[in-house]
This record gives structure tokens, sequence and C-alpha cells, in this order.
């Protein structure tokens, strides 16, 4: 019987990242497909890992550098459509703006907590600003990685997540929208939820809980 839920926040409590990061391409003319061939290095290395160390996601996501660092390097790497770097103060923010919140995913949040559910929130920041307004709402925990000096998919922040929230593996579900975070929790005995949609994900979550999430 599950009787928690672990859940990522941007991409999951949020749209997708995707058309928050084609926005803010736009708005800062930045060559896009340069932008996808620096990101794609370096999150993949930062996920999937490498034999040349650590890049500067993985000091970000553990918050062992702050935001403005990890902008100044990021904008060196690129190139806007006019051949020059983006102006790094605020590329973070600029980057995020266009999150929006995906309010069938609270929710189920919130039908999971009535139902005896522990929830709680499991996000990897990037020097970000969450907003925490309703979170004692729909939350019983949280685990942000750069205040915890751990990230996903580092097997000891879900170690340290389960200790949280006081349940044993096989008890949690987890929701993550990329594959390499579900893999590593699923290794340890987590039940893993892959997100794409809403539309997929609480039925998914309904099924497994054997409690109804979604509207009446």
């Amino acid at each position: 019987m599950f009787k928690g839920v672990l859940i990522d926040w941007g991409g999951v409590l949020t749209t997708s990242l995707t058309d928050s990061i084609a926005t803010w391409l736009t708005a800062d003319r930045i060559d896009a497909a340069h932008y996808r061939e620096v990101m794609h290095e370096l999150v993949q290395h930062a996920y999937e890992g490498g034999a040349d160390g650590e890049n500067a996601i993985h000091a970000l996501e553990r918050g062992e550098i702050d935001g403005l660092t990890f902008e100044r390097d990021l904008a060196a790497r690129l190139l806007t459509l006019d051949g020059v770097p983006p102006v790094a103060e605020g590329l973070l923010a600029r980057m995020f703006a266009g999150f929006e919140r995906v309010e069938p995913m609270y929710g189920m949040l919130r039908a999971a907590r009535a139902a005896g559910m522990r929830t709680c929130l499991l996000s990897n920041s990037w020097a970000n600003d969450y907003p925490r307004d309703d979170w004692d709402e729909v939350f019983d925990e949280v685990v942000i990685s750069g205040e915890v000096g751990m990230r996903k998919p580092e097997p000891r922040i879900f170690h340290h997540t389960l200790g949280v929230v006081g349940l044993p593996p096989e008890q949690c579900v987890f929701v993550d929208d990329i594959e390499a975070n579900i893999l590593v929790a699923e290794g340890l005995g987590i039940t893993g939820v892959h997100h794409r949609a809403h539309a997929e994900t609480i039925p998914r979550l309904e099924t497994l809980l054997g409690v109804a999430l979604g509207p009446a």
C-alpha cells in the first residue's frame, strides 16, 4: 500500500520548461540552435554522468555556486542573434518567467493528502524563487536540492527524502519529468511515474494509490 507521493516542481507542477525556454530565447534573441547544443551537452552530462567530472549544473543544483555565477558561466557559452553573449544578470529569472502553475496537479496533491497520503516536494533548484504561498496546503514536507546540498539523481537525496517523510521506499511514488531521476528512484525501490502531462499522470496515480485525485 502506498502512503507517500514525492513530486518534482518544474515541468510537473508547472507548464513545461521547453515552452518557457522558447519564449525566453525569442525575447532575448538567443541563437536557439547554439543554445540547444550547449544545453544538451551540459544537461546530458549532469543527468547521465560523464568521465570528465562535474559541470556548473551539478554545483548550481547543490547550492555550491550562486545563481549569478552560473548565469555568467552560461551567458559566456551562449550567443545572441547579434553574435554577442546575452546579458548574464537575471538570465535565470528570464529563462523561467514563462512557468505557469498546472492547477490539476495541485488539486491532485490536495486530494492525496485528504486521502491520508504524505506529500513531499523533491526539486532540483536553479537558484530560482519558488511560489510557496499555498505549500502548507499541498505538501507535508519540502526537499529542495540547493537547500540540502544534494541533487537528483544522486541516491543520497532520495534516501534523505524518505527519511524526511518517514516512509520506506516501497510505500512511495515518485513523479518526475526526467527519466534519469525516475530510474535511480526505481533502483532504490520507489515506484516511478514519468510525467509528461497531467492528463496522463493523474489517472496513473489514481490507479496506483487507489483513490480519486481528479475533479469530481
